[in-house]
């Protein structure tokens, strides 16, 4: 199974890398300003920068519990978004 959301914010870049750059400490990251991937336990969340959105898909384990999965990734970004409010997820 694999869950994508496009969420629209000017700082799609920046989101990106302050994700990767807070898991890098536990996880294993690659990413650049345009793309990025975490390896957490949960499973794989990988994110492409655009100018108006990022879009973030994740790739649950077969044991995740993929809500938790979403909320987990969603709590992360919108800390990181705080002046922006919160952002919208629109999984599919």
């Amino acid at each position: 199974m694999t869950l994508t959301a496009h969420v629209p914010t000017g700082h799609a870049s920046r989101y990106l890398q302050q994700l990767c750059k807070h898991w890098g400490h536990k996880f294993e990251t690659d990413f650049d300003a345009q793309q990025g991937r975490i390896a957490l336990p949960m499973g794989a969340v990988r994110m492409t920068a655009a100018p108006e959105a990022l879009t973030v898909t994740i790739e649950p384990k077969g044991d995740a519990d993929v809500e938790q999965f979403k909320q987990v990734v969603v709590a992360h970004l919108d800390r990181f978004a705080f002046r922006e409010g919160p952002l919208t997820f629109d999984w599919q």
